[in-house]
């Protein structure tokens, strides 16, 4: 049995196939209508739960579709239907689950939750977002970047704006993929230090720069999140915006990087906030093919923890 949790607990040879895998799935459905199935099955006769504490489309949406597609069923549950932890605990609605589902998908709040479920658990748990990581976007990022540029190995990757959980897993990805990151951000919103400190350890180059003229230059890729979510409450939007503005990804700023640099968003985006609409719209963009490939990356996932 093999979870999913983060790019941190992976072994890169496996990173590896699952993206080689979701691009082999890829180009084996162009053309055929979205909800056509498979011509491989390898999920037809399971059962995935869909948990969802927090709000998602894309998340929601790539992994329901994705296990239809390969020939399986989803059962989606939302926070308010389970409550986990309030009553019932995690451990023991991990064990009750695994008597109905073949594989858990759980998109929480706390790393805890996550962990605690996939230790109980005696079927397989896919990390599908936590405040800490979101291991699963930045597989589809990979994908999409390695598509359009061939490997990211030994490229420069620049993240503008806040160090949060999206940036914490490309932080991982560097040191399992091999490239270089350059976080540039406020200090007061920076990257956690243990996270930064352990993809150094794994050979990672991660630099911190301040001024995001010099950070991207020379950049193979940026890369940038919505700066704020929807659980914040107003107060802590308008500080966070004061804190980016700096920060945006406009025009003036993709100029800087190398002319045939991509630019990528997991969405949703706050257009003209964290990134211009003539950057999102433009000719480095990559979003939509980015968004596409979660429904792939995601599949890769799925077959990789089954054994498929």
């Amino acid at each position: 049995m093999q979870h999913f949790l983060d790019i941190d607990r992976t072994d890169p040879a496996a990173l590896r196939a699952m993206i080689d895998s979701a691009r082999a799935m890829k180009t084996a459905r162009h053309g055929r209508p979205k909800g056509a199935p498979d011509d491989d099955q390898p999920l037809a006769g399971h059962m995935v739960a869909l948990i969802f504490e927090k709000p998602s489309t894309r998340t929601r949406v790539s992994f329901d579709v994705g296990v239809r597609q390969m020939g399986g069923q989803t059962m989606v549950l939302s926070g308010a239907d389970m409550q986990l932890g309030h009553g019932e605990t995690i451990a023991d609605t991990a064990r009750v689950l695994s008597r109905y589902v073949d594989l858990i998908m759980i998109r929480t709040f706390e790393e805890q939750t996550l962990l605690e479920m996939a230790e109980y658990a005696s079927v397989p748990v896919i990390n599908g977002l936590t405040n800490r990581s979101h291991p699963c976007q930045i597989m589809a990022d990979i994908m999409t970047y390695e598509e359009h540029r061939g490997p990211i190995a030994g490229r420069r990757v620049v993240w503008s704006g806040d160090g949060n959980n999206v940036c914490a897993s490309f932080i991982q990805a560097a040191a399992r993929f091999g490239f270089d990151l350059t976080f540039t951000g406020p200090e007061t919103l920076d990257p956690d230090p243990a996270i930064v400190a352990a993809a150094r350890a794994g050979g990672a180059r991660i630099t911190i720069e301040r001024d995001p003229m010099k950070a991207v230059a020379g950049a193979d890729l940026v890369v940038t999140d919505t700066w704020v979510s929807m659980h914040d409450p107003q107060s802590a939007r308008e500080r966070r915006h004061n804190q980016l503005r700096g920060y945006q990804v406009n025009e003036a700023l993709m100029a800087r990087a190398r002319p045939d640099a991509l630019f990528m968003h997991c969405l949703p985006a706050h257009r003209d906030d964290e990134a211009t609409s003539a950057v999102m719209d433009g000719p480095h963009s990559v979003i939509w093919d980015e968004a596409e490939n979660r429904l792939h990356a995601q599949k890769a996932v799925l077959r990789w923890c089954l054994g498929t």
